[in-house]
């Protein structure tokens, strides 16, 4: 029961806050509310407490007790849906699919697949020496184990 108003709740609050996303959102046994989102252009700390008011503030703690957190993806969590991969755009990605990692920059999204590019020293075709090639792969999101964001410092 708890599950299923908060559920409607959660929904109202996303529709208020349409660049938001929910990326999980789980009850646990002990009433242990726990909503994971993201957004389009981020998720700031205001976003995060509006949904958990708008959840907190509907629910009474006289029916059930429960404890409420509403954070947002981490930056090294890894990318679930496809929305959040056009938000990043321009950064560089690591892309785990079946027996290969491939690093580059995420250039291209589309509803089923991503564009990573990345330069490459190859053996030239003719002669000694290594020459610097561009190299561009599609990857469709059926075969995308793993992506995250490769952070630099």
């Amino acid at each position: 029961m708890l599950k299923e108003k908060v559920t409607t709740l959660l929904d109202k609050a996303l529709e208020e806050h349409p660049s938001l996303f929910l990326i999980d959102f789980t009850v646990g046994g002990d009433n242990t509310i726990r909503v994971v989102l993201d957004g389009d252009k981020g998720v700031s700390l205001q976003d995060c407490m509006e949904v958990s008011r708008a959840i907190e503030h509907n629910l009474d703690r006289e029916e059930a007790d429960f404890s409420l957190e509403v954070t947002s993806a981490g930056a090294t969590s890894p990318l679930q849906l496809p929305r959040q991969y056009k938000k990043n755009i321009g950064r560089k990605l690591k892309v785990r699919t079946g027996n290969e990692a491939v690093e580059g920059t995420l250039t291209e999204t589309t509803d089923n697949s991503i564009t990573l590019e990345w330069k490459a020293r190859e053996p030239k075709p003719v002669g000694k020496g290594k020459v610097t090639v561009q190299k561009k792969q599609e990857i469709a999101f059926s075969d995308i184990e793993e992506a995250k964001v490769v952070l630099k410092f």
